[in-house]
């Protein structure tokens, strides 16, 4: 990832952003696109004007291009709060330990943002372990001996096929390396059924939520069968009320796709935009800007606790007691396949699990054997 460095400049008796980087054609373009920007032969650099909305449109227009360095700009407090990814995702100092080759890669190969975190974090963890040796030298034998320890230490299964990933995509993909560690065992990934709530327990939490943002985000995740991440990124455009269904760009695995709109949601998010007037974001913050995250997984917390159910509901949980509802209610699975965005049929399978209709007709053996001795007698 390229990196802008953030500096204080003062010119004719004004404050001013003064950004260095090393010229290149994609930092040229983007930076010749910033408002009334100028060139100072004096600081030998690009400046702007010192404001709060320049300052935003910098750290929007090189997200998830250049990695922005204000430690010479922003106290540590501010940079912390300015730091383009999520600080609870991945620490950055991450990004800047591993080889500038693989960041790239991984940034022209179209990663996901969440993706590019992960792979960095693994594998500057890889690299720390083997510190003192050449990463090219390393054979297969060295990366067992790595996730042995990553086992030993109690590691879930999800997070050492992670770790694996984040390796041989160095090898692999950013050296070109035959594919010599295609014996690495992965470990088993335990099979977990979802966990869902009922239509009555989706309906006491709507019932007994009297926020009516905090209701409406309860709906839709419900209703449309959204990831917390798609929820938060839907933009006022993408609820079509001519055609009642909800727009999902750039879900996981960076696909787009269209989920149900409900009467009833539509009609809740008319008084909504009415009463809140929200400007991007289907869903903002107090003070504008996308909703976050924690606040979405609250709402849905406390509305559990408000509709007194026992178990912990979280909101992928709604997620997955939408695809089962609509099993329930005969909907084709394929179908179900394409609202959720799976890419197989076999992910959707699993609600067949615990979808009560494929259980209905079955009678339990215990039963008929006391019916049978009942008819002995």
């Amino acid at each position: 990832m390229y990196k802008i460095t953030l500096k204080h400049l003062h010119i004719k008796g004004e404050k001013q952003i003064g950004l260095r980087f090393y010229p290149n054609k994609v930092l040229n373009a983007l930076v010749k696109g910033l408002p009334n920007i100028k060139w100072s032969d004096e600081y030998n650099m690009s400046y702007i004007s010192n404001n709060k909305t320049n300052i935003n449109i910098i750290f929007h227009t090189f997200k998830g291009v250049a990695w922005i360095d204000g430690k010479y700009f922003f106290d540590k407090k501010k940079i912390k709060s300015r730091n383009p990814v999520s600080s609870k995702r991945v620490v950055n100092v991450w990004k800047e330990k591993v080889p500038e080759i693989y960041l790239n890669k991984l940034i022209l190969r179209g990663y996901a943002e969440n993706t590019i975190n992960t792979y960095c974090s693994m594998f500057g963890q890889y690299q720390l372990f083997y510190k003192d040796k050449a990463l090219n030298t390393l054979t297969e034998i060295e990366i067992k001996h790595y996730m042995k320890q990553l086992i030993l230490r109690g590691k879930s299964s999800s997070y050492l096929n992670q770790m694996i990933n984040a390796i041989k995509f160095y090898y692999e993909v950013v050296h070109q390396m035959p594919n010599r560690f295609y014996e690495l065992e992965r470990p088993l990934k335990r099979k977990q059924l979802p966990r869902v709530i009922s239509k009555e327990a989706v309906f006491q939490m709507l019932e007994r939520t009297v926020n009516l943002k905090h209701k409406c985000i309860i709906a839709m995740l419900y209703s449309a069968g959204l990831r917390r991440s798609e929820l938060l990124n839907l933009k006022i455009r993408d609820i079509d009320s001519n055609r009642m269904t909800v727009r999902i760009e750039n879900g996981k695995g960076r696909k787009d796709r269209f989920s149900t709109l409900s009467i009833q949601l539509l009609d809740l998010l008319r008084k909504y935009y009415k009463e809140y007037k929200p400007k991007d974001y289907l869903f903002e913050g107090q003070k504008g800007g996308q909703y976050s995250a924690e606040s979405v997984l609250k709402v849905v917390k406390i509305a559990a606790k408000r509709a007194n159910l026992r178990q912990s509901v979280g909101t992928h949980m709604l997620r997955h007691s939408f695809a089962t509802h609509l099993l329930e209610d005969g909907v084709d699975l394929r179908k179900i396949q394409l609202l959720l965005g799976h890419n197989s049929l076999k992910t959707t399978e699993i609600y067949t699990h615990i979808a009560t209709n494929f259980q209905s007709g079955i009678k339990n053996p215990l039963d008929t054997l006391y019916l049978e001795q009942e008819k002995t007698d």
